[in-house]
């Protein structure tokens, strides 16, 4: 049996997950690959809307394993809460397993993660400042701590050293930082000004024993062998959906570097990250919003710094699910998305939030880079000097939200979608109408 992909295309908040809890019923086991609580999936069902920062977003349906795979950082008390979150609300938290090759993240990771940001000054990334970017420079440095460490028990004296690095280093930092930043924190807004964060060091924020004193007997019990548990699921025939995090465009090799995050979002990251060959990998399906969005800093050349930005930040709900930073919006870029698809290898497409799009008189779409009157490709999507070429769509008036067929499309709205499909490359199966589970038409 092989397993399925299902990525975000853009630079993340897709609408990944509301796709992942529609198809979840399907599927035995829906498995993570990377990131950590930075990134977070709602899904919306009835009058439940559910934020999911680390489970995987099958957990409202009531079959399927929930599985963390190898390639993520966890932090033990946000998994925890998480856990305790979703048990209040009936879900079999039995399901939910973490991978013991998976990393874990500790408070000194998430101080680090805010000094860091502080130290760049205006070039700052725009993190979440949650720690996932320290844990996983430890991984690559060879000193992290994996959840199979905390299971045999052979962790403690790494983590006192790490401990003693981590807050020897922010102590320095953070004393050569108060002479130069100020110390009151601020939000980002729209990408423009840089965060500002409170200068804080101290025991690294809380004891690292005592928090894994604390919260181990809780975590324990959902750490299983990933490799064995997800070969011998895939040996006997069941059924594997893997949900990427964030965005293709935001990923550490391919994505627009430095503004990216700290580990590979593409579907050949699911590989690395659940340790299954590409062999094993069926369809790949890119998740894409009828516009784009981004959050923090970084190039996003169809960025609309008008009204009509605003009109698309204030009906699409575009706020972060894990900060609430407002999200910076504009027209679908298809030269990203063509890019986008090719180093993900994507056999199908989903288009979410055409509705938010209603109303609108005209729809715009990045069609083309240009430089010195040249045409360009992605790589230069950081280039101040950058030209786009914008193709215009008539809009539609009518509502769309009760479509669930492709072919019930009002016909701009039909002429729209070919468009993208066109410009992707591969077809669109579906495309989501309202935030609802049942919202979507399909081809």
């Amino acid at each position: 049996m092989k397993a399925d992909v299902v990525v975000g295309i853009q630079w993340g908040d897709e609408g990944k997950g509301r796709f992942v809890d529609a198809m979840a019923g399907r599927y035995d086991i829906i498995a993570r690959f990377g990131g950590g609580d930075n990134a977070g999936h709602t899904i919306v069902v009835g009058d439940r809307k559910l934020a999911l920062r680390i489970v995987p977003s099958g957990v409202l349906q009531p079959g399927p394993d929930l599985f963390i795979g190898g390639g993520t950082v966890v932090s033990l008390e946000g998994f925890v809460k998480e856990v305790e979150m979703l048990a209040g609300l009936d879900v079999d938290v039995r399901r939910i397993k973490i991978s013991d090759r998976a990393h874990v993240v500790f408070p000194y990771h998430a101080m680090q993660d805010n000094l860091n940001e502080a130290a760049r000054g205006a070039a700052a990334l725009g993190t979440t400042g949650r720690g996932i970017g320290p844990a996983y420079t430890d991984k690559t440095a060879r000193k992290g701590i994996t959840f199979a460490d905390l299971r045999d028990g052979s962790f403690i004296e790494k983590l006192r050293a790490n401990i003693a690095a981590h807050v020897r280093w922010s102590a320095e930092t953070a004393k050569a930082l108060e002479k130069t930043l100020p110390i009151e924190p601020a939000a980002r807004s729209g990408g423009a000004e840089p965060p500002r964060h409170r200068i804080v060091v101290h025991a690294a924020v809380t004891d690292p024993i005592e928090e894994i004193d604390k919260f181990l007997p809780r975590v324990l019990p959902h750490v299983v062998d990933g490799v064995d548990y997800l070969h011998g699921a895939l040996e006997t025939g069941k059924r594997l959906l893997i949900e990427g995090a964030q965005g293709s465009l935001l990923d550490l090799g391919y994505g627009t570097y430095p503004y990216v995050t700290s580990s590979h979002t593409i579907a050949g990251g699911a590989c690395i990250g659940l340790g299954i060959g590409p062999t094993q990998i069926g369809t790949v399906t890119g998740i894409a919003k009828a516009y784009c969005t981004r959050v923090g800093a970084g190039p996003f050349p169809s960025e609309l710094h008008d009204e009509l930005g605003g009109r698309l930040r204030e009906r699409g709900a575009e706020f972060g699910t894990v900060t609430g930073r407002p999200r910076r919006c504009g027209w679908f870029d298809a030269v990203a998305a063509r890019y986008a698809a090719r180093i993900n290898g994507l056999t199908s497409a989903v288009i979410t939030k055409l509705d938010v799009l209603s109303g609108l008189e005209r729809v715009g779409v990045v069609t083309g880079y240009r430089l010195d009157g040249e045409a360009v490709g992605f790589v230069a999507v950081a280039d101040p000097r950058l030209e786009l070429e914008i193709r215009w769509f008539e809009g539609w008036e009518a509502e769309i939200t009760g479509c669930r067929k492709i072919a019930e499309l009002p016909p701009a709205a039909a002429a729209y979608v070919a468009y993208l499909e066109t410009a992707l490359g591969v077809a669109i199966d579906a495309v989501s109408v309202g935030p609802e589970r049942d919202q979507l038409a399909l081809r």
